[in-house]
């Protein structure tokens, strides 16, 4: 059973004597950290999650067993609990003592009076390795996919000219000259099986053209009603983050262009807004259009944590490019952006300052 520390105030020692039996068989990671970044009781689950004793997590820093590349994101998020915030489904993670990189989900609250903080955890390595092996395969699938689109289209349609010349030589064929009626039903058979077989490389030529202008079909979108229809779908995720959206596009109301891929840019965008808005900040979002030399701009722009345009300079809007220690940012919204953008001629730009959120404006091809 695990001693009480003798600092603890009354009311925390009746707490856990009150508790005892809760706290100490608990699978979730139950603990109390000091304001001085010591653990000062754990649970039994702790230990055995992170394979150190006792002893060994409450002598040394808490910082001592976290992975290193998250110390600054916990430091900060602990001097928020020392000011008397919560914390709530913080992501970090920790390193065992055989060295295996573990996930956990935090949720904290502090104690001021006794400047200790109250913590629960649920181990989500499963979860976070199982995500970014989604991760990998879709960008993977999608690679294989074109790759295997582009192949078979090429392939029917370098095929026909084969074909072509094939019929071009039972056309010259003077089977007049041919007296062997065999032979004769032979010719025929071929020429019958040639002429379906190009029959048949034109209908499927036909339906891979269909497909691609379908996936690349372009038509005139109001940008308010797809807009809605995306807000719409992630309205839980809104509500949740309290975040703020004006949408004005009375300048420019409709662009030519492809709607799967216009829902993908604003559903980016906005989940990426919520995603890296400053804590304690309500997130700020604001939508504009705008005609400018001849073209339709959109402008999307946040009150977030921003970027440093020194550091990410043309890397932004590369694959799996991560600028922050945020531990769900997988690199992909923003590269699915761009090429949404340039596969269809337009061009995209990020003007951001640390902390000062970002501004993206998207110029559109007429």
């Amino acid at each position: 059973m695990n001693t009480i520390a003798p600092n603890f105030t009354k009311n925390t020692v009746d707490f856990f004597n009150q508790f005892e039996e809760f706290f100490d068989s608990s699978p979730d990671l139950l603990c109390v950290a000091g304001f001085d970044g010591y653990f000062k009781r754990i649970n039994p689950s702790v230990s055995k999650l992170l394979e150190y004793n006792e002893e060994e997590l409450l002598s040394r820093p808490i910082n001592d067993f976290i992975f290193e590349d998250d110390r600054l994101s916990t430091s900060n998020a602990r001097k928020r609990l020392s000011k008397k915030i919560g914390l709530c489904n913080f992501e970090n993670r920790y390193v065992t003592k055989s060295g295996r990189v573990i996930w956990l989900l935090w949720t904290s609250f502090p104690v001021l009076k006794d400047r200790l903080v109250f913590a629960i955890a649920k181990n989500i390595t499963y979860k976070k390795e199982l995500e970014q092996e989604r991760n990998s395969h879709l960008t993977k699938l999608t690679k294989i996919n074109n790759e295997l689109k582009q192949l078979t289209y090429t392939t029917a349609h370098d095929l026909r000219s084969p074909v072509n010349n094939l019929l071009a030589v039972f056309d010259l064929l003077d089977t007049s000259t041919i007296t062997d009626p065999e032979t004769l039903e032979l010719i025929s058979i071929i020429e019958i099986t040639t002429q379906s077989l190009k029959k048949t490389l034109i209908d499927h030529v036909a339906i891979l053209d269909k497909k691609n202008e379908e996936d690349e079909q372009l038509e005139i979108l109001n940008l308010n009603i797809i807009l809605r229809e995306v807000l719409s779908s992630i309205n839980s995720l809104i509500q949740n983050s309290k975040a703020k959206i004006t949408i004005d596009f009375t300048e420019a109301e409709t662009i030519f262009f492809n709607k799967t891929s216009l829902k993908s840019i604003f559903l980016n965008l906005v989940t990426n807004s919520i995603k890296y808005s400053k804590h304690g900040s309500v997130p700020i979002i604001n939508f504009s259009s705008h005609r400018f030399n001849g073209s339709t701009q959109l402008t999307i722009t946040d009150n977030g944590i921003g970027f440093d345009m020194e550091k990410v300079k043309d890397k932004i809007f590369g694959l799996h490019q991560k600028f922050n220690s945020m531990e769900d940012s997988n690199g992909i919204g923003l590269y699915l952006v761009y090429n949404h953008v340039t596969n269809l001629g337009g061009h995209i730009c990020l003007e951001s300052k640390v902390n000062k959120g970002a501004k993206f404006t998207i110029v559109f091809k007429d």
